[in-house]
């Protein structure tokens, strides 16, 4: 049955596996068995032609940025003439025509055209059940018109261009490929200058991979492990800290890099600043991960003792690596709780970060130095310490279980016997948060003071505290999430801060009871994290009444 005119024809099939373009720097080839070549044998088959040439459609809007939005590029919205070429172009009964509408019209024609007349040439000498005669001369004449034109073109017409021109079958070595190809090499940025030294090739390898945009959006653990192969005295600081900051920022807890960054500190001792080594301790705290190198703390001690007075801001943010390794050292402590360096950051810009890590710092003094008998932060100065959900978890709100577990406790023990991002003393945000009489039953918060008393009394870990309203035993059991974000990349290990925060409420008397993403994922909707809940909260002894809601 015949198409009507007006009727587009068939879609032409996607393309498979092979039919791709070479990427920046390969040559480009013609398939073996390339359209024209087949076309001029007698003894293939429509059947095989329909197969072999399998070119996507063009779509104009795609090939270059317009203001006009889905207009072609070039063209405006008081006229049409652009797009009815291209209409022409599609509608193309024979190579000769498809010349024609090119050549007849040099002031319509626009660069996204050549891969539409491309493309439609792909699709006639595919055509069923016989396909057009087609003469080298106008084959010529195509190319010469797209050789002219091509260097209004831009950078993906032109790969365009050549991905449809080496399907079609056009030598490699022919005047339109080697047009094409030299378009697309002007437009590729300048090769750096060859490095002077074999010393200096392999940092600056390292310091373009790691300084990459798209290697820090997709971060490769093999080839990171592979770079650590080079030896530590043969990389600049600058090219350390790169590595430290990929690490730290995409979580990756790689031991052999780890160690290589912790020895080129202890080999540049003397060489490197607070403010470098600031940056090169970052992941050791943030990964959580102590590194065997031995001289790696007295290392920093001996920078410190150095540097603390001249960068306190850097002073401040290595202690706060090693306050999460919990390896604080008393004598630099000494230097920053002193009225003097305190009265001296208090003028700066960075007042109030200092103030909060020193807050954290005094939290640490207080739960895990029992041994300090040196100066510490006045109450006057002290501030919270994490007020409010981290900025990953705010970040990644709707990536977390929170809204769901919170759902999951209303409808479970009721809205009045938890509290949901409730911030205790010293300042650290829980998550939820409930008050468990000595009996084990749930009671409803606005009965009880939910905060434990800070600093702790001298009494035993996880025993009860009273509670000043009801004067009744009480526990606080604070519901700890721990999403896929707040491991390190292996999913093991807790991140520095992550830990730290855990570590402090266990030793202010909370009990934590952990609620790991591999279950909570491992949960098909709310009745199943209803039922896995009410287990958790069992399994601790906890009662409570008919589910609220």
């Amino acid at each position: 049955m015949r198409r009507p005119r007006g009727e587009p024809g068939p879609r032409a099939p996607r393309p498979t596996e092979g039919a791709t373009c070479a990427g920046p720097g390969e040559s480009w080839s013609p398939s073996p068995n390339s359209m024209l070549r087949v076309l001029l044998s007698a003894q293939t088959s429509p059947t095989r032609l329909s197969g072999l040439l399998l070119i996507p459609p063009v779509q104009p809007c795609c090939l270059g940025p317009s203001k006009w939005g889905d207009w072609p590029l070039g063209g405006s919205p008081s006229t049409g003439h652009v797009q009815g070429l291209q209409r022409l172009l599609e509608q193309a009964r024979s190579p000769g025509e498809l010349l024609r509408w090119l050549g007849q019209n040099p002031t319509k024609v626009r660069a996204h055209h050549y891969p539409v007349a491309l493309r439609r040439l792909g699709q006639l000498l595919g055509s069923r059940p016989r396909p057009p005669p087609v003469e080298q001369a106008t084959l010529q004449d195509l190319s010469q018109l797209i050789i002219r034109n091509c260097p209004s073109f831009d950078m993906h017409t032109i790969h365009v261009c050549l991905h449809l021109a080496v399907l079609l079958g056009f030598p490699s070595d022919g005047p339109l490929v080697r047009a094409l190809e030299q378009e697309r090499r002007l437009r590729l940025p300048p090769k750096p200058p060859p490095p002077l030294s074999s010393l200096l090739r392999g940092g600056q390898r390292l310091e373009a991979a790691l300084s990459c945009p798209r290697f820090l959006r997709y971060p490769r653990q093999h080839l990171i492990s592979s770079l650590a192969e080079t030896r530590p005295e043969e990389l600049t600081p600058h090219v350390m800290v790169l590595l430290a900051q990929h690490l730290a920022r995409h979580r990756l807890r790689e031991p052999q890099l780890l160690e290589a960054i912790a020895h080129f500190l202890v080999v540049q001792e003397n060489q490197l600043t607070s403010k470098v080594v600031q940056k090169l301790v970052l992941p050791f705290g943030r990964l959580n991960y102590l590194p065997l190198e031995q001289q790696f703390m007295p290392c920093l001690e001996r920078i410190l003792a150095r540097e603390a007075g001249v960068a306190p801001l850097a002073t401040v943010n290595i202690l706060m690596s090693l306050c999460q390794l919990r390896c604080l050292p008393f004598r630099v402590l000494h230097f920053v709780f002193s009225p003097g360096f305190i009265n001296y950051i208090s003028g700066t810009p960075h007042a109030l970060i200092v103030r909060r890590y020193l807050s954290l710092l005094d939290t640490a003094v207080e739960l895990e130095l029992p041994g300090y008998r040196g100066p510490r932060l006045p109450r006057r100065q002290q501030v919270p310490v994490f007020p409010q959900p981290l900025i990953t978890d705010r970040a990644r709100c709707k990536y977390s279980h929170k809204d769901i577990v919170a759902e999951g406790l209303r409808q479970l023990l009721g809205e009045e016997k938890y509290r949901q991002d409730l911030t205790v003393p010293p300042g650290y945000c829980t998550d939820f948060l409930l008050c468990v009489g000595s009996s084990g039953a749930v009671l409803p918060v606005r009965t009880q003071d939910p905060f434990l008393p800070y600093p702790p009394r001298s009494c035993p870990q996880g025993q009860a505290a009273s509670s000043p309203t009801t004067r009744d035993p009480a526990q606080r059991v604070v519901l700890v999430l721990r999403e896929r974000w707040h491991f390190c990349r292996d999913g093991r290990v807790l991140l520095g801060s992550r830990a730290l925060r855990e570590r402090h409420l266990g030793l202010m008397g909370y009990q934590l009871l952990p609620l790991p993403f591999e279950e909570l994922e491992s949960q098909r909707g709310l009745p199943q994290l209803k039922n896995y809940l009410r287990q958790k909260l069992q399994a601790l002894g906890l009662r409570w009444g008919p589910e609220g809601g």
